[in-house]
Protein backbone atom coordinates (compact mmCIF):
# COMPACT_ATOMS: atom_id res chain seq x y z
CA UNK A 1 0.00 0.00 0.00
CA UNK A 2 2.97 2.34 0.46
CA UNK A 3 3.60 2.32 -3.29
CA UNK A 4 -0.12 2.89 -4.02
CA UNK A 5 -0.40 5.86 -1.63
CA UNK A 6 2.71 7.55 -3.03
CA UNK A 7 1.50 7.13 -6.59
CA UNK A 8 -1.94 8.52 -5.73
CA UNK A 9 -0.42 11.60 -4.09
CA UNK A 10 1.72 12.28 -7.17
CA UNK A 11 -1.34 11.91 -9.42
CA UNK A 12 -3.58 14.11 -7.25
CA UNK A 13 -1.06 16.95 -7.32
CA UNK A 14 -1.92 17.53 -10.98
CA UNK A 15 -5.66 17.97 -10.38
CA UNK A 16 -7.78 20.34 -8.26
CA UNK A 17 -10.43 18.36 -6.42
CA UNK A 18 -13.56 19.82 -8.03
CA UNK A 19 -16.81 18.04 -8.61
CA UNK A 20 -15.95 17.95 -12.30
CA UNK A 21 -12.88 15.69 -11.92
CA UNK A 22 -13.80 13.57 -8.92
CA UNK A 23 -14.79 10.78 -11.28
CA UNK A 24 -11.41 10.93 -13.06
CA UNK A 25 -9.59 10.78 -9.75
CA UNK A 26 -11.68 7.81 -8.66
CA UNK A 27 -11.00 5.95 -11.90
CA UNK A 28 -7.27 6.62 -11.74
CA UNK A 29 -7.17 5.59 -8.10
CA UNK A 30 -8.67 2.28 -9.10
CA UNK A 31 -6.05 1.93 -11.86
CA UNK A 32 -3.23 2.61 -9.41
CA UNK A 33 -4.80 0.22 -6.92
CA UNK A 34 -5.00 -2.56 -9.50
CA UNK A 35 -1.43 -1.84 -10.52
CA UNK A 36 -0.33 -2.06 -6.91
CA UNK A 37 -2.06 -5.36 -6.32
CA UNK A 38 -0.67 -6.77 -9.59
CA UNK A 39 2.76 -5.87 -8.21
CA UNK A 40 3.81 -8.66 -5.83
CA UNK A 41 2.49 -8.28 -2.32
CA UNK A 42 3.02 -7.68 0.47
CA UNK A 43 5.81 -5.07 0.43
CA UNK A 44 8.27 -4.96 3.33
CA UNK A 45 10.04 -1.59 3.55
CA UNK A 46 13.43 -2.08 5.21
CA UNK A 47 13.15 1.35 6.85
CA UNK A 48 10.10 0.13 8.72
CA UNK A 49 12.40 -2.44 10.31
CA UNK A 50 14.91 0.17 11.41
CA UNK A 51 17.26 0.60 8.45
CA UNK A 52 18.93 4.04 8.51
CA UNK A 53 20.15 4.17 4.89
CA UNK A 54 22.65 6.89 5.82
CA UNK A 55 25.78 5.12 4.56
CA UNK A 56 27.25 4.90 8.07
CA UNK A 57 25.03 2.76 10.27
CA UNK A 58 25.17 -1.00 9.79
CA UNK A 59 21.72 -1.97 8.48
CA UNK A 60 22.30 -5.73 8.39
CA UNK A 61 19.89 -6.55 11.22
CA UNK A 62 17.05 -4.44 9.85
CA UNK A 63 17.39 -5.84 6.32
CA UNK A 64 17.52 -9.40 7.63
CA UNK A 65 14.40 -8.88 9.73
CA UNK A 66 12.58 -7.62 6.64
CA UNK A 67 13.71 -10.67 4.67
CA UNK A 68 12.67 -13.06 7.45
CA UNK A 69 9.26 -11.46 7.87
CA UNK A 70 8.67 -11.47 4.13
CA UNK A 71 9.47 -15.17 3.78
CA UNK A 72 7.51 -16.12 6.90
CA UNK A 73 4.42 -14.40 5.51
CA UNK A 74 4.57 -16.51 2.34
CA UNK A 75 6.71 -14.17 0.28
CA UNK A 76 6.71 -10.75 -1.31
CA UNK A 77 8.99 -7.76 -1.84
CA UNK A 78 11.65 -6.41 0.48
CA UNK A 79 11.85 -2.79 -0.64
CA UNK A 80 14.87 -0.47 -0.28
CA UNK A 81 13.78 3.19 -0.51
CA UNK A 82 16.45 5.55 -1.91
CA UNK A 83 19.47 5.79 0.34
CA UNK A 84 22.79 4.11 1.09
CA UNK A 85 22.55 0.87 3.06
CA UNK A 86 25.68 -0.46 4.68
CA UNK A 87 25.44 -4.17 5.39
CA UNK A 88 27.20 -7.46 5.95
CA UNK A 89 25.74 -10.88 5.09
CA UNK A 90 22.04 -11.04 4.22
CA UNK A 91 20.59 -14.56 4.13
CA UNK A 92 17.86 -14.77 1.50
CA UNK A 93 14.86 -17.01 2.09
CA UNK A 94 12.08 -18.66 0.06
CA UNK A 95 9.81 -16.47 -2.07
CA UNK A 96 11.66 -13.22 -1.34
CA UNK A 97 12.30 -10.48 -3.91
CA UNK A 98 14.73 -7.71 -3.04
CA UNK A 99 13.69 -4.53 -4.84
CA UNK A 100 16.63 -2.09 -5.04
CA UNK A 101 15.44 0.80 -7.22
CA UNK A 102 17.43 3.61 -8.79
CA UNK A 103 18.69 5.90 -6.05
CA UNK A 104 19.30 2.99 -3.67
CA UNK A 105 22.76 1.59 -2.98
CA UNK A 106 23.69 -1.38 -0.85
CA UNK A 107 27.34 -1.33 0.22
CA UNK A 108 29.25 -4.14 1.84
CA UNK A 109 30.85 -3.69 5.23
CA UNK A 110 34.62 -3.36 4.99
CA UNK A 111 35.23 -5.27 8.25
CA UNK A 112 35.45 -9.02 7.65
CA UNK A 113 34.45 -9.55 11.30
CA UNK A 114 30.94 -8.39 10.37
CA UNK A 115 30.54 -11.37 8.04
CA UNK A 116 29.62 -14.77 9.54
CA UNK A 117 31.62 -17.80 8.40
CA UNK A 118 29.62 -19.80 5.85
CA UNK A 119 30.40 -23.37 4.81
CA UNK A 120 27.98 -24.81 2.22
CA UNK A 121 26.59 -28.28 2.85
CA UNK A 122 28.05 -29.72 -0.38
CA UNK A 123 31.70 -30.48 -1.12
CA UNK A 124 33.42 -28.61 -3.91
CA UNK A 125 36.91 -27.39 -4.67
CA UNK A 126 37.68 -24.43 -2.36
CA UNK A 127 34.92 -25.34 0.12
CA UNK A 128 37.48 -25.27 2.92
CA UNK A 129 38.87 -21.86 2.04
CA UNK A 130 35.98 -19.59 0.93
CA UNK A 131 33.46 -18.54 3.57
CA UNK A 132 32.03 -15.04 3.11
CA UNK A 133 29.43 -13.24 1.03
CA UNK A 134 27.32 -10.08 1.12
CA UNK A 135 24.19 -11.95 -0.07
CA UNK A 136 23.81 -15.68 0.54
CA UNK A 137 21.13 -18.31 0.02
CA UNK A 138 21.29 -22.09 0.33
CA UNK A 139 18.47 -24.45 -0.55
CA UNK A 140 16.07 -21.57 -1.18
CA UNK A 141 13.35 -21.36 -3.82
CA UNK A 142 11.96 -18.42 -5.75
CA UNK A 143 14.46 -15.73 -4.83
CA UNK A 144 14.98 -12.54 -6.79
CA UNK A 145 17.17 -9.44 -6.67
CA UNK A 146 16.08 -6.73 -9.04
CA UNK A 147 15.90 -3.02 -9.69
CA UNK A 148 18.05 -0.30 -11.22
CA UNK A 149 19.97 0.38 -8.03
CA UNK A 150 23.59 -0.42 -7.14
CA UNK A 151 25.31 -3.03 -5.02
CA UNK A 152 28.91 -2.13 -4.11
CA UNK A 153 30.99 -4.81 -2.41
CA UNK A 154 33.79 -2.34 -1.57
CA UNK A 155 36.26 -5.06 -2.38
CA UNK A 156 39.35 -2.84 -2.36
CA UNK A 157 39.15 -2.86 1.44
CA UNK A 158 40.07 -6.56 1.35
CA UNK A 159 42.97 -6.20 -1.06
CA UNK A 160 46.52 -7.26 -0.26
CA UNK A 161 49.68 -6.65 -2.23
CA UNK A 162 51.20 -10.13 -2.56
CA UNK A 163 52.62 -10.69 -6.02
CA UNK A 164 50.28 -13.44 -7.22
CA UNK A 165 48.17 -15.40 -4.76
CA UNK A 166 46.35 -13.38 -2.10
CA UNK A 167 47.62 -13.93 1.42
CA UNK A 168 44.07 -13.19 2.62
CA UNK A 169 42.48 -15.66 0.20
CA UNK A 170 40.05 -16.90 2.87
CA UNK A 171 39.02 -13.45 4.07
CA UNK A 172 37.36 -11.87 1.04
CA UNK A 173 33.60 -11.90 0.41
CA UNK A 174 31.61 -12.59 -2.72
CA UNK A 175 28.74 -10.22 -3.43
CA UNK A 176 26.27 -12.98 -4.44
CA UNK A 177 26.69 -16.60 -3.33
CA UNK A 178 23.82 -18.94 -4.09
CA UNK A 179 24.04 -22.67 -3.34
CA UNK A 180 21.52 -25.42 -4.15
CA UNK A 181 18.84 -22.83 -4.92
CA UNK A 182 16.10 -23.08 -7.53
CA UNK A 183 14.22 -20.42 -9.47
CA UNK A 184 16.77 -17.64 -9.00
CA UNK A 185 16.19 -14.34 -10.82
CA UNK A 186 18.74 -11.51 -10.91
CA UNK A 187 17.53 -8.63 -13.03
CA UNK A 188 18.68 -5.13 -14.04
CA UNK A 189 20.83 -4.53 -10.98
CA UNK A 190 24.26 -2.83 -11.12
CA UNK A 191 27.17 -4.36 -9.22
CA UNK A 192 30.73 -3.25 -8.58
CA UNK A 193 33.86 -3.85 -6.50
CA UNK A 194 33.68 -7.33 -5.01
CA UNK A 195 36.32 -8.71 -2.67
CA UNK A 196 36.36 -11.98 -4.61
CA UNK A 197 34.18 -13.22 -7.49
CA UNK A 198 31.21 -10.93 -7.96
CA UNK A 199 28.74 -13.83 -8.21
CA UNK A 200 28.99 -17.56 -7.51
CA UNK A 201 26.03 -19.79 -8.39
CA UNK A 202 26.82 -23.29 -7.09
CA UNK A 203 24.61 -26.29 -7.92
CA UNK A 204 21.59 -24.11 -8.65
CA UNK A 205 18.73 -24.86 -11.03
CA UNK A 206 16.51 -22.62 -13.15
CA UNK A 207 18.53 -19.41 -13.00
CA UNK A 208 17.79 -16.23 -14.96
CA UNK A 209 20.37 -13.43 -14.95
CA UNK A 210 19.16 -10.59 -17.14
CA UNK A 211 20.11 -7.00 -17.81
CA UNK A 212 22.72 -6.70 -15.06
CA UNK A 213 25.71 -4.34 -15.22
CA UNK A 214 28.97 -5.37 -13.56
CA UNK A 215 32.22 -3.45 -13.05
CA UNK A 216 34.79 -5.44 -11.09
CA UNK A 217 38.35 -4.12 -10.83
CA UNK A 218 38.94 -3.80 -7.09
CA UNK A 219 40.73 -7.02 -6.08
CA UNK A 220 42.26 -10.28 -7.22
CA UNK A 221 39.96 -12.99 -8.57
CA UNK A 222 37.49 -10.31 -9.66
CA UNK A 223 35.36 -12.45 -11.98
CA UNK A 224 32.13 -11.00 -13.29
CA UNK A 225 29.94 -14.09 -13.00
CA UNK A 226 30.60 -17.77 -12.16
CA UNK A 227 28.12 -20.54 -12.94
CA UNK A 228 29.26 -23.70 -11.17
CA UNK A 229 27.60 -27.08 -11.62
CA UNK A 230 24.24 -25.50 -12.45
CA UNK A 231 21.35 -26.63 -14.64
CA UNK A 232 18.96 -24.63 -16.82
CA UNK A 233 20.61 -21.20 -16.77
CA UNK A 234 19.92 -18.15 -18.95
CA UNK A 235 22.31 -15.19 -19.00
CA UNK A 236 20.78 -12.45 -21.16
CA UNK A 237 21.46 -8.81 -22.06
CA UNK A 238 24.24 -8.33 -19.52
CA UNK A 239 27.14 -5.87 -19.59
CA UNK A 240 30.35 -6.64 -17.72
CA UNK A 241 33.90 -5.32 -17.32
CA UNK A 242 36.14 -7.36 -15.03
CA UNK A 243 39.80 -7.67 -14.15
CA UNK A 244 39.60 -11.46 -13.98
CA UNK A 245 37.34 -13.68 -16.08
CA UNK A 246 34.00 -12.43 -17.40
CA UNK A 247 31.18 -14.96 -17.79
CA UNK A 248 32.70 -18.18 -16.49
CA UNK A 249 31.23 -21.67 -16.47
CA UNK A 250 32.87 -23.86 -13.84
CA UNK A 251 32.39 -27.35 -12.50
CA UNK A 252 34.03 -27.59 -9.07
CA UNK A 253 32.55 -30.94 -8.04
CA UNK A 254 30.84 -33.87 -9.76
CA UNK A 255 27.93 -31.74 -11.02
CA UNK A 256 28.16 -30.60 -14.65
CA UNK A 257 27.05 -27.30 -16.03
CA UNK A 258 24.23 -28.18 -18.40
CA UNK A 259 21.55 -26.46 -20.43
CA UNK A 260 23.14 -23.01 -20.40
CA UNK A 261 22.22 -20.10 -22.70
CA UNK A 262 24.40 -16.97 -22.89
CA UNK A 263 22.97 -14.37 -25.26
CA UNK A 264 23.16 -10.69 -26.18
CA UNK A 265 25.92 -9.71 -23.75
CA UNK A 266 28.68 -7.07 -23.97
CA UNK A 267 31.82 -8.19 -22.15
CA UNK A 268 35.31 -6.93 -21.30
CA UNK A 269 37.99 -8.71 -19.30
CA UNK A 270 41.69 -8.54 -18.56
CA UNK A 271 41.67 -12.35 -18.61
CA UNK A 272 39.04 -14.41 -20.47
CA UNK A 273 35.81 -12.75 -21.56
CA UNK A 274 33.81 -15.98 -21.97
CA UNK A 275 35.27 -19.08 -20.38
CA UNK A 276 34.17 -22.69 -19.95
CA UNK A 277 36.61 -24.11 -17.36
CA UNK A 278 39.12 -23.89 -15.72
CA UNK A 279 37.57 -25.98 -12.95
CA UNK A 280 36.05 -28.91 -14.83
CA UNK A 281 35.47 -31.84 -12.49
CA UNK A 282 31.86 -32.48 -13.53
CA UNK A 283 32.10 -31.17 -17.08
CA UNK A 284 29.90 -29.17 -19.43
CA UNK A 285 27.09 -30.07 -21.81
CA UNK A 286 24.38 -28.43 -23.87
CA UNK A 287 25.65 -24.87 -23.92
CA UNK A 288 24.83 -22.09 -26.40
CA UNK A 289 26.71 -18.77 -26.56
CA UNK A 290 25.28 -16.34 -29.10
CA UNK A 291 25.00 -12.69 -30.16
CA UNK A 292 27.74 -11.30 -27.93
CA UNK A 293 30.28 -8.49 -28.20
CA UNK A 294 33.71 -8.77 -26.57
CA UNK A 295 35.53 -5.46 -26.40
CA UNK A 296 38.49 -3.87 -24.59
CA UNK A 297 38.17 -3.05 -20.91
CA UNK A 298 37.57 0.54 -19.85
CA UNK A 299 40.53 0.00 -17.49
CA UNK A 300 43.54 0.13 -19.79
CA UNK A 301 46.30 1.58 -17.61
CA UNK A 302 46.73 -1.25 -15.09
CA UNK A 303 45.75 -4.83 -14.34
CA UNK A 304 45.68 -7.04 -11.27
CA UNK A 305 45.66 -10.27 -13.28
CA UNK A 306 45.89 -10.84 -17.03
CA UNK A 307 46.62 -8.20 -19.67
CA UNK A 308 45.06 -4.81 -20.41
CA UNK A 309 43.77 -6.19 -23.73
CA UNK A 310 42.60 -9.47 -22.20
CA UNK A 311 44.04 -12.97 -22.55
CA UNK A 312 41.29 -14.59 -24.63
CA UNK A 313 37.92 -13.88 -26.13
CA UNK A 314 36.56 -17.43 -25.87
CA UNK A 315 38.21 -20.22 -23.86
CA UNK A 316 36.93 -23.79 -23.59
CA UNK A 317 38.94 -25.99 -21.24
CA UNK A 318 38.43 -29.49 -19.82
CA UNK A 319 41.30 -30.54 -17.55
CA UNK A 320 39.93 -32.09 -14.33
CA UNK A 321 38.19 -35.27 -15.51
CA UNK A 322 34.79 -33.92 -16.50
CA UNK A 323 33.68 -34.12 -20.13
CA UNK A 324 32.96 -31.18 -22.40
CA UNK A 325 30.28 -32.22 -24.90
CA UNK A 326 27.92 -30.09 -26.93
CA UNK A 327 28.75 -26.38 -27.18
CA UNK A 328 27.52 -24.01 -29.89
CA UNK A 329 29.04 -20.53 -30.26
CA UNK A 330 27.88 -18.11 -32.95
CA UNK A 331 27.51 -14.45 -33.86
CA UNK A 332 30.30 -13.01 -31.73
CA UNK A 333 32.31 -9.83 -32.34
CA UNK A 334 35.74 -9.82 -30.67
CA UNK A 335 38.15 -6.92 -30.42
CA UNK A 336 41.11 -6.62 -28.10
CA UNK A 337 41.96 -9.98 -26.50
CA UNK A 338 45.37 -11.40 -27.37
CA UNK A 339 43.93 -14.81 -28.35
CA UNK A 340 40.44 -14.89 -29.90
CA UNK A 341 39.86 -18.67 -29.57
CA UNK A 342 41.57 -21.09 -27.16
CA UNK A 343 40.43 -24.72 -26.74
CA UNK A 344 42.29 -27.01 -24.35
CA UNK A 345 41.98 -30.64 -23.31
CA UNK A 346 44.52 -31.14 -20.53
CA UNK A 347 45.23 -33.41 -17.59
CA UNK A 348 45.61 -31.24 -14.52
CA UNK A 349 43.46 -33.87 -12.73
CA UNK A 350 42.82 -31.73 -9.68
CA UNK A 351 40.62 -33.39 -7.03
CA UNK A 352 37.71 -31.45 -5.58
CA UNK A 353 37.58 -33.33 -2.25
CA UNK A 354 40.03 -35.24 -0.03
CA UNK A 355 40.58 -38.90 -0.82
CA UNK A 356 39.20 -38.67 -4.33
CA UNK A 357 40.13 -41.62 -6.53
CA UNK A 358 42.26 -41.38 -9.65
CA UNK A 359 40.85 -38.80 -12.02
CA UNK A 360 40.53 -39.79 -15.70
CA UNK A 361 41.46 -37.56 -18.61
CA UNK A 362 38.48 -35.53 -19.80
CA UNK A 363 36.80 -35.85 -23.20
CA UNK A 364 36.38 -32.77 -25.38
CA UNK A 365 33.91 -33.21 -28.24
CA UNK A 366 31.10 -31.73 -30.33
CA UNK A 367 31.82 -28.01 -30.53
CA UNK A 368 30.51 -25.71 -33.28
CA UNK A 369 31.80 -22.15 -33.70
CA UNK A 370 30.48 -19.91 -36.47
CA UNK A 371 30.07 -16.31 -37.60
CA UNK A 372 32.91 -14.76 -35.61
CA UNK A 373 34.59 -11.45 -36.52
CA UNK A 374 37.85 -10.57 -34.78
CA UNK A 375 39.90 -7.38 -34.87
CA UNK A 376 43.14 -6.65 -33.04
CA UNK A 377 44.26 -10.21 -32.26
CA UNK A 378 47.89 -10.53 -31.16
CA UNK A 379 50.72 -12.57 -32.70
CA UNK A 380 50.00 -15.47 -30.32
CA UNK A 381 47.55 -17.20 -32.65
CA UNK A 382 44.58 -19.46 -31.83
CA UNK A 383 45.31 -22.82 -30.20
CA UNK A 384 43.17 -25.97 -30.26
CA UNK A 385 45.15 -28.58 -28.33
CA UNK A 386 44.45 -32.01 -26.92
CA UNK A 387 47.01 -34.48 -25.56
CA UNK A 388 48.79 -37.43 -27.18
CA UNK A 389 46.29 -40.29 -27.08
CA UNK A 390 43.52 -37.96 -25.89
CA UNK A 391 42.24 -35.96 -28.82
CA UNK A 392 39.90 -33.04 -29.12
CA UNK A 393 37.16 -34.40 -31.41
CA UNK A 394 34.34 -33.19 -33.61
CA UNK A 395 35.02 -29.45 -33.78
CA UNK A 396 33.56 -27.29 -36.56
CA UNK A 397 34.77 -23.75 -37.23
CA UNK A 398 33.01 -21.79 -39.97
CA UNK A 399 32.47 -18.26 -41.26
CA UNK A 400 35.25 -16.67 -39.22
CA UNK A 401 37.30 -13.58 -40.03
CA UNK A 402 40.37 -12.69 -37.94
CA UNK A 403 42.81 -9.81 -38.25
CA UNK A 404 46.08 -10.57 -36.40
CA UNK A 405 48.90 -8.19 -35.53
CA UNK A 406 51.62 -10.34 -37.13
CA UNK A 407 55.24 -10.31 -35.99
CA UNK A 408 55.95 -14.06 -35.81
CA UNK A 409 59.24 -15.51 -37.08
CA UNK A 410 60.26 -18.60 -38.98
CA UNK A 411 62.06 -19.83 -35.86
CA UNK A 412 58.86 -19.56 -33.84
CA UNK A 413 57.01 -21.59 -36.46
CA UNK A 414 59.58 -24.39 -36.10
CA UNK A 415 60.02 -24.47 -32.34
CA UNK A 416 59.00 -27.58 -30.46
CA UNK A 417 55.70 -26.70 -28.90
CA UNK A 418 55.34 -27.97 -25.31
CA UNK A 419 52.52 -30.20 -24.12
CA UNK A 420 52.03 -28.45 -20.77
CA UNK A 421 49.79 -31.34 -19.73
CA UNK A 422 49.43 -30.20 -16.10
CA UNK A 423 49.52 -26.45 -16.64
CA UNK A 424 46.75 -24.04 -15.83
CA UNK A 425 44.70 -23.96 -19.06
CA UNK A 426 45.01 -20.35 -20.07
CA UNK A 427 46.12 -18.96 -23.42
CA UNK A 428 48.71 -16.86 -21.64
CA UNK A 429 50.37 -20.04 -20.33
CA UNK A 430 51.05 -21.28 -23.88
CA UNK A 431 52.12 -18.04 -25.53
CA UNK A 432 53.15 -17.86 -29.19
CA UNK A 433 52.00 -20.78 -31.32
CA UNK A 434 53.61 -22.32 -34.43
CA UNK A 435 50.89 -20.77 -36.63
CA UNK A 436 49.86 -17.15 -36.74
CA UNK A 437 46.26 -18.29 -37.31
CA UNK A 438 45.26 -21.73 -35.99
CA UNK A 439 47.60 -24.29 -34.42
CA UNK A 440 45.61 -27.54 -34.09
CA UNK A 441 47.26 -30.52 -32.38
CA UNK A 442 46.16 -33.90 -31.03
CA UNK A 443 42.75 -33.60 -32.68
CA UNK A 444 40.44 -35.52 -35.00
CA UNK A 445 37.31 -34.82 -37.02
CA UNK A 446 38.07 -31.14 -37.35
CA UNK A 447 36.28 -28.98 -39.95
CA UNK A 448 37.25 -25.44 -40.94
CA UNK A 449 35.10 -23.71 -43.56
CA UNK A 450 35.08 -20.16 -44.90
CA UNK A 451 37.89 -18.81 -42.71
CA UNK A 452 39.61 -15.53 -43.57
CA UNK A 453 42.88 -14.55 -41.85
CA UNK A 454 45.00 -11.43 -42.26
CA UNK A 455 47.94 -9.88 -40.40
CA UNK A 456 49.28 -6.34 -40.13
CA UNK A 457 53.04 -6.54 -39.48
CA UNK A 458 55.60 -8.84 -41.08
CA UNK A 459 54.71 -12.47 -40.39
CA UNK A 460 56.69 -15.62 -41.27
CA UNK A 461 54.57 -18.39 -39.71
CA UNK A 462 51.97 -20.40 -41.66
CA UNK A 463 48.29 -19.55 -41.30
CA UNK A 464 47.50 -23.13 -40.25
CA UNK A 465 49.60 -25.80 -38.53
CA UNK A 466 48.14 -29.27 -38.01
CA UNK A 467 50.00 -31.62 -35.67
CA UNK A 468 48.92 -35.18 -34.88
CA UNK A 469 45.58 -34.44 -36.49
CA UNK A 470 43.37 -36.89 -38.38
CA UNK A 471 40.28 -36.55 -40.54
CA UNK A 472 40.64 -32.81 -41.00
CA UNK A 473 38.60 -30.91 -43.58
CA UNK A 474 39.72 -27.44 -44.68
CA UNK A 475 37.44 -25.65 -47.13
CA UNK A 476 37.28 -22.06 -48.31
CA UNK A 477 40.34 -20.88 -46.38
CA UNK A 478 41.61 -17.50 -47.54
CA UNK A 479 44.66 -16.24 -45.67
CA UNK A 480 47.63 -13.99 -46.08
CA UNK A 481 51.06 -15.65 -46.23
CA UNK A 482 54.68 -14.54 -46.38
CA UNK A 483 57.04 -15.72 -49.11
CA UNK A 484 59.40 -17.19 -46.49
CA UNK A 485 56.76 -19.24 -44.67
CA UNK A 486 57.20 -23.03 -44.39
CA UNK A 487 53.83 -23.50 -46.04
CA UNK A 488 50.30 -22.26 -46.29
CA UNK A 489 49.17 -25.38 -44.45
CA UNK A 490 51.77 -27.29 -42.48
CA UNK A 491 50.87 -30.84 -41.43
CA UNK A 492 53.03 -32.79 -38.96
CA UNK A 493 52.32 -36.50 -38.38
CA UNK A 494 48.79 -36.18 -39.68
CA UNK A 495 46.27 -38.67 -41.07
CA UNK A 496 43.49 -37.99 -43.57
CA UNK A 497 43.29 -34.41 -44.86
CA UNK A 498 40.64 -33.01 -47.21
CA UNK A 499 41.55 -29.56 -48.53
CA UNK A 500 39.30 -27.75 -50.97
CA UNK A 501 38.54 -24.32 -52.45
CA UNK A 502 41.41 -22.60 -50.63
CA UNK A 503 43.33 -19.59 -51.89
CA UNK A 504 46.02 -17.26 -50.58
CA UNK A 505 46.88 -13.62 -50.46
CA UNK A 506 50.65 -14.06 -50.85
CA UNK A 507 53.52 -11.67 -50.23
CA UNK A 508 55.83 -12.76 -53.03
CA UNK A 509 55.72 -16.43 -54.06
CA UNK A 510 55.83 -18.87 -51.12
CA UNK A 511 57.51 -22.23 -51.68
CA UNK A 512 54.64 -24.60 -51.00
CA UNK A 513 50.88 -24.71 -50.39
CA UNK A 514 50.86 -27.90 -48.29
CA UNK A 515 53.93 -29.12 -46.45
CA UNK A 516 53.83 -32.47 -44.66
CA UNK A 517 56.42 -33.50 -42.08
CA UNK A 518 56.92 -36.40 -39.70
CA UNK A 519 56.75 -40.17 -39.88
CA UNK A 520 53.05 -40.53 -40.71
CA UNK A 521 51.85 -41.13 -44.26
CA UNK A 522 48.86 -38.84 -44.64
CA UNK A 523 46.02 -39.53 -47.03
CA UNK A 524 45.45 -36.20 -48.77
CA UNK A 525 42.53 -35.10 -50.96
CA UNK A 526 43.03 -31.80 -52.84
CA UNK A 527 40.36 -30.25 -55.04
CA UNK A 528 39.34 -26.79 -56.17
CA UNK A 529 42.37 -25.06 -54.61
CA UNK A 530 44.29 -22.18 -56.18
CA UNK A 531 48.00 -23.05 -56.20
CA UNK A 532 49.04 -20.29 -58.60
CA UNK A 533 50.71 -18.13 -55.91
CA UNK A 534 52.99 -21.01 -54.86
CA UNK A 535 56.16 -22.49 -56.34
CA UNK A 536 54.67 -25.95 -55.89
CA UNK A 537 51.43 -27.29 -54.47
CA UNK A 538 52.68 -30.06 -52.17
CA UNK A 539 55.85 -31.12 -50.36
CA UNK A 540 54.94 -34.50 -48.90
CA UNK A 541 57.37 -37.34 -49.47
CA UNK A 542 55.37 -40.09 -47.73
CA UNK A 543 51.85 -38.93 -48.47
CA UNK A 544 49.18 -40.56 -50.60
CA UNK A 545 47.84 -37.64 -52.64
CA UNK A 546 44.56 -37.47 -54.54
CA UNK A 547 44.30 -34.32 -56.68
CA UNK A 548 41.19 -33.16 -58.51
CA UNK A 549 40.85 -29.98 -60.62
CA UNK A 550 43.14 -27.64 -58.72
CA UNK A 551 44.41 -24.42 -60.31
CA UNK A 552 48.19 -24.65 -60.71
Amino acid sequence: MVIFENNLRRFAAFFPFSAYNKMAVTICALIFSCSCFAYENPVFDVKNFGAKADGHAIDTKAIQQAVDSCSASGGGIVYFPPGIYRSATIFLKNNVTLEIPAGSTVTGSTDIKDYPVITPSISYYSSESVHFSLFYAEGAKNICIRGNGLIDGRGAAFRDHSSLFPSNFTARPFVFWFVLDSNVNIKNISMQNSGYWMQHYLACENVLIEGIRVFNHSNKNNDMLDIDGCKNVRILHCIGDSDDDGITLKSMNERPDENILISDCILSSHCNAIKCGTESSGGFKNIIITNCIIKPSAVSDHTIYGNPAGNSGITLAAVDGGDLNGIVINNVMISGPLVPIFFRLGNRARPYKPGQKEIPVSHFTNVMVSHIIVEGASKWGCLIAGLPGHEIKNVQLSDISINFSGGGTLQESRKKFPEYEKNYPDAEQFGITNAYGFHIRHASNITMRNITMQYQGHEERPPIVLEDADNVELSGINAKISAVSDGYIKAINCGKLRISDCSASAEGKPEVFLKCEGDASPDIFLYGNDFRNFVKPVDAAHAVIHKYANAE
